[in-house]
């Protein structure tokens, strides 16, 4: 994780539909005064400094060093640990919240985190996912099925590029009740746009689903949609909540 990305994640972040789905998100974790809440692939931080402005006991977690060093110079006298969403650095039942953005996509064991945050949360604790559906890019395009073999590809190059579609299942399979689901479609301004669109046409070519040159003609046409301002993405991003029963279900 490179601090150009971790840039381009904080500008990502500062769109006003991005926050008004952080506080969404807020509020189905029921984030408040004393609450101990935790969130997991914490990147730059920024979650976590509007949860603890809220009154929230909150910490950020990340498996990568450059993120949490990112996030302590960011904001400096708050709490962030290097950790694994596999093994949380914390006793059974000790929080009250557990939010993850933009993180289960990148994990081998999807389920194993989601039964690692049902071990952290104490009877009652909320939980809240927060992601996009790498397969579910909407691009406007000339050459459609390009732009499927293109998104398709890079869906199937992480390692779980569709698990967003899988939240409310997840949440269940793990135990939890009162789960529901979201959806919030925002559109991307052309700077981030044409970052994605970069980031779907070099994955594609890693994995061999395009050519170099297949993938530098779509991307020429993406470039001259932003010069003429006809330039579309728009990125659905599914948000999940649910709590640990009180009683074991």
């Amino acid at each position: 994780m490179d601090k150009a990305f971790l840039e381009n994640l904080l500008a990502f972040d500062a769109r006003p539909d991005s926050v008004q789905l952080r506080k969404r998100s807020f509020e189905l974790l029921e984030a408040g005064p004393g609450r101990r809440v935790a969130d997991v692939g914490c990147g730059a931080g920024t979650a976590v400094a509007e949860l603890a402005a809220a009154g929230a006991d909150a910490v950020g977690v990340d498996a990568a060093e450059e993120a949490v060093a990112f996030a302590r110079e960011r904001h400096p006298g708050l709490r962030f640990e290097l950790g694994d969403a596999a093994k949380l650095p914390f006793p059974d039942e000790s929080l009250d919240g557990y939010r993850a953005e933009k993180l289960y996509h990148a994990l081998d064991d999807p389920g194993g985190a989601c039964a690692e945050a049902h071990r952290v949360l104490a009877p009652g604790g909320r939980i809240v996912l927060l992601g996009q559906d790498w397969d579910l890019f909407v691009i406007d395009s000339d050459d459609p099925a390009l732009t499927r073999t293109i998104m398709t590809a890079a869906a199937d190059e992480l390692p779980h590029g569709r698990v967003a579609r899988h939240y409310r299942a997840l949440l269940l399979d793990t135990g939890f009740t009162d789960v529901s689901c979201e959806v919030h479609t925002p559109v991307l301004d052309p700077a981030l746009a044409m970052f994605v669109v970069n980031r779907l046409a070099t994955g594609a070519v890693r994995t061999g689903a395009v050519s170099q040159a297949e993938a530098d003609g779509w991307l020429a046409e993406q470039r001259g949609r932003a010069e003429r301002d006809r330039l579309f993405v728009a990125l659905p991003l599914f948000l999940a909540a649910g709590r640990r029963p009180v009683t074991p279900s």
